[in-house]
């Protein structure tokens, strides 16, 4: 029966100890979307935000969202991020902009919390760069797509699309 790695024996939250874990490269990708109206997404694919480059801006919070991952989840390891990047999607027939993020690391643990707190914090940041438009944006489906590396090894969601 699986067991939340988290919990001690009296069920009280903890970190987990990485202690004895071995070192390996660990890659993750997350993805997320967030729906607006069509004049928002007009204003992200042209660039004219009053506050500027919304996928700028994005990019470089969901970055530093990686970085800072174990500051903002209590029970996360403080980890080097070797690698990461933003990318964005516009789907203008369904008027939504999807985020991946990707992140590589070599450690212990790791590499999952901070690609999907990546692709958070940056549907975040779209939302405050457009939120003088339309407040009624939606943030939803975020979830992990694929990681590698560690004892668990390889997983890959299932009936992803390829981007």
């Amino acid at each position: 029966m699986a067991c939340f790695t988290h919990l001690n024996a009296n069920g009280e939250a903890v970190m987990v100890n990485v202690a004895e874990k071995s070192v390996t490269t660990r890659t993750a990708r997350a993805r997320g979307k967030i729906f607006m109206s069509a004049e928002a997404l007009r204003m992200v694919e042209s660039g004219g935000g009053k506050k500027g480059d919304v996928f700028g801006a994005s990019r470089i919070a969901g970055i530093m969202a990686v970085k800072n991952t174990a500051f903002l989840i209590p029970l996360c390891h403080p980890l080097a991020v070797d690698f990461c990047s933003i990318e964005f999607t516009i789907n203008s027939a369904q008027n939504y902009v999807e985020v991946e993020c990707s992140v590589q690391l070599t450690a212990k643990t790791g590499a999952e919390m901070e690609a999907l707190t990546g692709a958070s914090i940056a549907l975040l940041t779209i939302y405050d760069m457009c939120k003088s438009v339309d407040r009624a944006m939606t943030l939803g489906e975020i979830r992990l797509v694929e990681k590698s590396g560690g004892k668990s090894g390889l997983f890959v969601r299932e009936n992803e699309p390829v981007q």
